[in-house]
């Protein structure tokens, strides 16, 4: 991708999380639970890193991801993407890492695109329907408030047309503490 497109991904930090939390850290493990199937080896793409991939505004296929090394792989899911600066830095190294394993030009994505995780108030309704289907009830507004900005991105991809979307019910439970009312034990 050309250095002319940095500033794009700089522009694109505006979708981070910025005051809500500090760092990754404070969002959550780096790998959930119903990941830790794949965990060790990181042969899928951890939410994680999916979720620093909308940030730096750059799409990656699984495939491009299994000729990343375990270093690679590890780095783009250890490397906070927090602030402008640390999206910029996601955004090139990413973009080398692609170039350099795949020999193609990395993909941008649309930067508003798939940011419903953002809007904490209101739970988007293909949530709702995808519990639905599966028998579960969806969250309620000040449920879906309580989870951070990494489980509802996680719930939001667990949810997309055309895909399995197995993990779901999974990921569901292990978020059930966020999705408990108040008053619950």
């Amino acid at each position: 991708m050309p250095a002319n497109q940095l500033p794009q991904a700089i522009e694109l930090s505006r979708f981070s999380v910025g005051s809500q939390r500090e760092s990754m850290k404070n969002v959550g493990p780096l790998v959930f639970r119903f990941e830790t199937d794949f965990s060790e080896s990181l042969r899928c793409i951890p939410m994680a890193v999916r979720f620093k991939l909308d940030l730096a505004g750059i799409k990656l296929s699984l495939q491009q991801w299994s000729r990343f090394t375990h270093s690679d792989r590890q780095w783009l899911l250890g490397q906070p993407c927090d602030t402008s600066g640390e999206v910029a830095i996601y955004h090139g190294k990413l973009t080398a890492f692609i170039v350099q394993r795949t020999g193609e030009a990395a993909k941008a994505v649309d930067a508003g695109e798939g940011v419903d995780w953002k809007a904490s108030r209101r739970v988007p309704d293909v949530v709702t329907t995808q519990a639905r289907s599966k028998g579960m009830p969806g969250p309620t507004a000040d449920q879906w408030a309580k989870l951070d900005d990494l489980q509802r991105f996680a719930l939001l991809k667990l949810t997309r047309e055309g895909h399995d979307n197995e993990n779901f019910v999974p990921a569901m439970s292990e978020f059930s503490r966020g999705l408990q009312p108040e008053d619950a034990p």
